[in-house]
């Protein structure tokens, strides 16, 4: 074949994709010339309309002449011709570019929301070429590609990125398309909020449920209609926590016996050996599994059995094969809690860190309870006023209920700030929105395991903050029900555990009860508490209570608290001049009562006044 284009006669409606080819280039300020025009003239004489293209082999394809190569590139961006996945991943194809070329103002939009919502130019620029590849698989515009798009021609690219053995591309067409889907979001041309895409094994399940199929087809006929049925109403982890057991049964029951061919079949004996089986496997981390796992498994089986037999299943068995003593007894241990030294050291070391989402993390879950998926889907509506307090209304979570909750004001400003500094481009009426996306919940998990490191007190888990939160309030005389109320629980029977914790009843009669058995022991220097009057015990309790500001810390000595002065030795603390009087009676009554730490706080305070004092003058 020539390579003098001015030979190649073409038809006139492939001399007008010459004729755009070339508009094209001139718009990007390039220089066509005969060189250029000749990989247009050679491909559309030799190929078409591109059929003949698409005939040709991966290998033919990538070795024609590398003009031809230029021509066929824009031929997808302008979808001309559709290429497949290998061909754009052993190609190498830039088609980023020539997108931006044809689609200028779609290009500077696109990065400009990028960069608006948290990506860098770069990062921005990256996601657009990661589109350019959904564009080229899809055979559309950018403003016309949707979610289904993008997960199909994620799926092929990277089905074809580990043919080829490209980790690099792999990794970069990944994040790119990440990005890429929260940028379209935000930029009003998806309508779908961008999610994670977390790896899942849709087609291993199915190719397990197959090869049972061949062996119990009965059985997996009802195991696949009692999941859709709880398809329908339970939550999408439940259904498949269920599927996952049930999977595993029938693959256990199948291959110990293979005369078992549908549910009917199935009888005492199978539970049992499938009891013995659980209990000898080994688990993932080694070791036998958990007893709270195995009494899982055996719940998910017995309510499959009791739901086909209430709900008339031909294939049912005649009764449940378990018995409630198949299940192993639970532990119910109680909520892991901080004390009050840990609680206040936490949220020190929160407020000094330079992350803003991680004071603002452990400052709500510690004071709201909140648990961390209710947290991280709080709405940018979330505060409300009712009358002269806010209110947080905590959106509909694990227990399908919402609920208002009073919001102290100094919350309300951490939540005022960080809406100051979100981007204005996002779309998501999500508070906690990073990079056009929701926060992912280990990212609360980091924050409060990053902040307990920091104080010195082990590992926290954002849970503990909500047990700890509870038991701070009953401890402090909250009811109940108040409680109850506060932590959305449905019924008092969540809430009594907190009880458990810190029964004042059984505080109260220990301490009077210690009293007398004190004084069986060596105690000649104090009365026996029968002997102690009435009179004696107030002077007694007198001698020993704390003078605050406004009052007495009543507090008796058998229950003396950690903290002494708190407020005052808190960074917050704040004091003047005019209470110089009331600071100098709290230090000689902490020096009368031998409190060395209260008089050292008082010391310092009046040593600072007196400074403030001198300066001004």
């Amino acid at each position: 074949m020539s390579r003098n284009h001015r030979a190649l006669v073409l038809p006139a409606e492939y001399q007008a994709w010459e004729t755009a080819y070339a508009a094209n280039l001139l718009e990007a300020g390039m220089q066509v010339d005969y060189t250029w025009r000749w990989g247009a003239r050679a491909f559309c004489a030799r190929f078409g309309d591109g059929s003949g293209w698409h005939a040709l082999s991966l290998e033919q394809q990538l070795a024609l002449n590398a003009k031809i190569l230029r021509f066929v590139g824009w031929a997808i961006a302008t979808h001309r011709v559709r290429p497949t996945a290998a061909y754009l991943i052993a190609r190498r194809a830039h088609q980023g570019n020539l997108l931006a070329r044809i689609h200028p103002l779609m290009h500077a939009n696109f990065v400009a929301t990028a960069v608006e919502i948290g990506y860098s130019s770069d990062a921005a620029e990256k996601q657009w070429a990661s589109l350019g590849l959904v564009c080229a698989l899809a055979g559309l515009d950018p403003p016309e590609i949707r979610q289904q798009h993008i997960d199909q021609a994620r799926t092929e690219l990277v089905e074809a990125a580990r043919t080829f053995g490209r980790g690099g591309a792999l990794r970069s067409l990944q994040t790119g398309l990440f990005g890429a889907e929260a940028v379209l979001f935000h930029a009003g041309i998806s309508d779908q909020l961008p999610r994670r895409h977390c790896p899942t094994k849709l087609a291993e399940r199915a190719a397990a449920w197959a090869k049972l199929a061949e062996r119990a087809p009965g059985l997996v006929a009802t195991v696949q209609r009692y999941l859709e049925q709880l398809a329908l109403s339970l939550r999408p982890t439940t259904v498949a926590n269920a599927e996952k057991t049930l999977r595993e049964f029938s693959t256990f029951v199948v291959a110990e016996e293979p005369t078992v061919r549908q549910t009917a079949d199935l009888v005492r004996h199978h539970l049992e050996a499938y009891k013995r089986w659980l209990a000898e496997r080994p688990s993932i981390r080694g070791g036998p599994l958990h007893r709270h796992t195995i009494k899982d498994r055996l719940g998910v089986l017995r309510n499959f059995f009791e739901r086909i037999i209430e709900w008339g299943y031909d294939d049912a068995p005649a009764r449940v094969p378990l018995i409630a003593a198949d299940f192993p007894i639970s532990d119910q241990p109680l909520p892991r809690f901080l004390d009050d030294p840990a609680a206040a050291k936490l949220l020190v070391a929160a407020r000094a860190d330079s992350d803003p989402f991680v004071r603002v993390a452990v400052e709500f879950l510690a004071r709201t309870g909140l648990r961390k998926g209710e947290f991280i889907n709080l709405s940018v509506d979330a505060v409300v006023q009712i009358g002269s307090a806010y209110w947080l209304r905590v959106p509909v979570g694990k227990l399908h209920t919402d609920r208002y909750i009073p919001l102290h004001p100094q919350l309300k400003a951490f939540i005022d700030d960080w809406l100051a500094q979100r981007p204005d481009a996002l779309r998501s009426d999500l508070l906690f929105v990073e990079r056009g996306r929701r926060f992912s919940i280990a990212r609360v998990d980091r924050a409060v395991a990053k902040v307990a490191k920091a104080a010195g007190i082990g590992h926290v888990s954002p849970h503990q903050l909500r047990h700890t939160l509870a038991t701070q309030a009953i401890n402090r005389g909250m009811s109940l029900e108040a409680i109850a109320a506060l932590l959305g629980h449905r019924s008092l029977r969540m809430t009594m555990v907190y009880a458990r914790i810190a029964d004042r009843t059984v505080a109260d009669e220990y301490f009077k009860v210690s009293e007398k058995v004190e004084a069986l022991y060596d105690q000649p220097k104090r009365l026996p508490a029968e002997d102690e009057g009435t009179e004696m015990a107030k002077l007694r309790r007198e001698m020993h209570r704390r003078m605050l500001g406004n009052g007495y810390c009543a507090r008796p000595v058998e229950l003396d608290c950690h903290f002494e002065s708190i407020c005052e030795s808190c960074t917050y603390f704040v004091t003047t001049p005019e209470f110089t009087p009331i600071l100098i009676k709290q230090r000689e009554d902490a020096a009368a009562k031998g409190q060395v730490g209260r008089q050292r706080i008082f010391d310092g305070l009046l040593a600072r006044l007196a400074q403030e004092k001198e300066d001004a003058s």
